[in-house]
């Protein structure tokens, strides 16, 4: 059903839902068919082989050519072998070659990682340099030459340049890209699972063209080198509409440029599927039954909280109630929920929008962050309304969340009214499950371990051997570019506003007061939750270190 009302394949939308994943269902799809299953990941073609099917004839049938035996046979594997003008196009490019062809299935990941060879960062930054000669394109950092200018913005190979640097990262799922000025060269770093990773080094002539060619794109000032500026950029890439945030700051070597990407058309994942364990999940969908109060998620830039926010919408998406949201930037377009994006350099601020999000008749609203007195005074005359408000606060964990609100002027007792939960939240590697191996933990880490797990309740422990335990770390392998890390999961403390909570906050009684009452409510902190993951092999103790510093 709902597969003919969005005209995708039945297998398209059970993987979109995350009811299983590509690569278990290629498995029941190679056994159906009877044509051997073939796992690409990580796996190198050799040139020659890859380049016996065009680049574009590859894309467009979603097939490659990944090895060539001793008896002259192609081996090539396909999403869908089912395609028939795919296996004809194939067929007529051997018998030029005067090859034999015998096919495979591959996921969707597996063709993806695979199909990105055909495109090197290196390789096609190399040859997008070998157009673009020193005394072409040294644009001077503060040239005012309208003539050199234009010469930058129509230069196809400065343009091919910006869209390379562009497509991988968001092949090697970045979320941020840094372009940045030294003193002999250019370096463009990706952040990549929360790390930055240089990824090419180019020289230091092409970087004002290469900053001038995104200024454009951006609709910003060529002409302004010394002031910091932002800026948009919506591209579709590979069939994806991405945004990209653009942000330019003046440095000694010439302007830093960061691209923050936004890939609007992604698909939200679940709560379960973001890391959270099962009994954070139950007190979050028990807290957004309430029809109004303020949910706040908070933790530093990049530790994932608005996600998290937009995974919480989708749960309260229904026809029956009008969600507004006032967002800097829109992270996510979701059908049936109304996204407003603030613009301050016009007076749109989250003040003023939500002044007008209120006369709106909203049941639910969505702020993107609490940054002054003035938000946090709305968004309690919001809830005490009657309406929900869901919104992100930057503190180190759940029970600073109503210090720094009482910082931004909010009272005390009105406060103990409003807020319904605080979620804190960090972002962990995941281990790579290719190169998954047990680790040996020092025996004064194991000891601090021991003691955290010993403040733990009991209802978080099942499934856990407590008594011999065990870590795990990614040993690097293909899969995950040697890192012994793929994707990110989150860590999170959840504190639910009970009404003994709400008259100690009332009262501003001291802090022993509020962690008897955690205790009282099973409460775990973001450490604590951060070793259960651990010692459940999805992350390494050494990153929640990092994160959460037990």
């Amino acid at each position: 059903m709902q597969a003919q009302e969005k005209k995708k394949l039945p297998e398209e939308v059970l993987t979109e839902r995350h009811l299983v994943s590509g690569e278990d269902l290629t498995k029941v799809k190679s056994e159906l068919l009877n044509i051997p299953l073939i796992d690409l990941r990580g796996k190198t073609i050799p040139k020659k082989t890859l380049m016996l099917i065009p680049q574009e004839v590859a894309e467009n049938y979603e097939m490659i050519a990944f090895d060539m035996t001793d008896e002259n046979e192609l081996q090539v594997a396909m999403i869908n072998p089912q395609n028939f003008k795919a296996i004809e196009a194939v067929e007529f490019l051997a018998q030029k070659s005067n090859l034999k062809v015998r096919y495979f299935i591959v996921s969707s990941e597996g063709f993806r990682d695979a199909f990105r060879q055909y495109r090197e960062l290196g390789e096609e930054a190399e040859e997008a340099l070998s157009r673009i000669s020193e005394s072409s394109f040294g644009i001077p950092e503060q040239s005012d030459e309208t003539q050199d200018m234009e010469k930058v913005i129509k230069s196809a190979p400065v343009s091919k340049m910006v869209l390379v640097i562009m497509r991988h990262a968001i092949d090697g799922g970045a979320s941020d890209i840094h372009i940045e000025p030294r003193l002999k060269e250019t370096r463009v770093r990706y952040r990549i699972d929360g790390i930055l990773r240089t990824s090419l080094v180019l020289p230091k002539y092409i970087h004002a063209a290469i900053s001038a060619r995104i200024k454009v794109l951006a609709n910003m000032k060529l002409d302004e080198t010394r002031k910091p500026q932002d800026g948009r950029i919506r591209l579709t890439i590979d069939g994806r509409e991405i945004d990209f945030r653009v942000s330019t700051l003046p440095m000694v070597e010439g302007e830093k440029v960061v691209l923050r990407i936004l890939d609007t058309t992604g698909r939200l994942p679940g709560l379960d599927q973001l890391g959270f364990n099962r009994r954070h999940i139950e007190m979050i969908t028990q807290a957004i039954t309430k029809p109004h109060g303020v949910l706040l998620l908070t933790g530093p830039t990049g530790s994932g909280k608005t996600t998290t926010l937009y995974t919480i919408l989708t749960m309260l998406n229904n026809e029956d109630v009008n969600i507004i949201t006032l967002e800097d930037p829109i992270e996510y377009y979701i059908q049936g929920i109304n996204q407003s994006q603030i613009y301050p350099e016009v007076g749109y601020t989250f003040a003023t929008g939500l002044r007008a999000i209120l006369r709106q008749d909203p049941n639910i609203i969505m702020l993107g962050e609490i940054r002054d007195e003035e938000t946090t005074g709305l968004v309690i005359h919001a809830s005490l309304t009657g309406h929900m408000v869901l919104s992100t606060l930057h503190t180190n964990d759940a029970q600073s969340a109503f210090a720094r609100l009482m910082d931004l002027k909010a009272q005390p007792f009105l406060l103990s009214s409003v807020v319904n939960m605080v979620i804190a939240q960090r972002l962990a590697r995941k281990v790579c499950p290719d190169c998954k191996t047990e680790e040996t933990v020092p025996d004064a880490l194991v000891k601090r371990v021991k003691a955290e797990i010993a403040k733990i309740p009991e209802m978080y422990l099942e499934g856990v051997d407590t008594q011999n335990l065990k870590f795990f770390r990614g040993k690097g392998c293909a899969h995950c570019a040697d890192q012994g890390y793929q994707g990110r999961i989150a860590v999170a403390e959840v504190l639910t506003v009970t009404p003994l909570m709400r008259d100690i906050i009332s009262r501003g009684a001291p802090a022993t007061e509020m962690f008897k009452e955690l205790e009282a409510q099973h409460f775990i902190n973001l450490n604590q939750d951060g070793i259960l993951k651990a010692l459940q092999g999805l992350t390494t103790l050494e990153e929640i270190i990092r994160v959460s510093q037990i």
